[in-house]
């Protein structure tokens, strides 16, 4: 068993082993930070579907986006403030859902896994920025 742990070859495969575990573990991390400036809320890595990169949802003062990170590449889906129709929270026994959906009738926006108040802050902060916005136009 010495003679093994005093083998290079061994040595060098367990050092290429620990840094290929290493880059994974910082793609994890670089891909589960929040990925625009201003209020991004991020689901819980213990929800379904959000261990490895949890899904974000952006809410700006102009749109409502949805980033879900991937190995290569993101999956993001963006709704204008103006076609937001509604805001459904779903509150379980550990997380809350919310489901953003328009007014054209398009796939509607689904974030599982966050913590209820974020779920509430969301859905107040989209009200809010719909007032703000619709109070801004004229009417004809």
């Amino acid at each position: 068993m010495d003679a093994v742990l005093h083998d290079p070859r061994f040595v060098w495969t367990i050092a290429g082993l620990i840094s290929v575990f290493a880059i994974l573990l910082y793609v994890v991390w670089r891909k589960g930070r929040p990925f625009a400036s201003g209020t991004v809320f991020r689901a819980s890595r213990f929800s379904s579907g959000n261990h490895l990169f949890p899904t974000q949802v952006l809410i700006s003062p102009t749109s409502v986006v949805h980033y879900t990170p991937q190995w290569f590449g993101r999956l993001e889906h963006s709704i204008h403030m103006a076609h937001v129709a509604s805001v459904r929270i779903d509150t379980n026994l550990m997380f809350s859902d919310v489901y953003v959906e328009t007014t054209g009738g398009a796939s509607p926006i689904r974030c599982h896994g966050h913590k209820k108040g974020d779920a509430v802050r969301m859905h107040q902060l989209i009200e809010k920025y719909q007032a703000d916005y619709f109070k801004g136009q004229k009417t004809p």
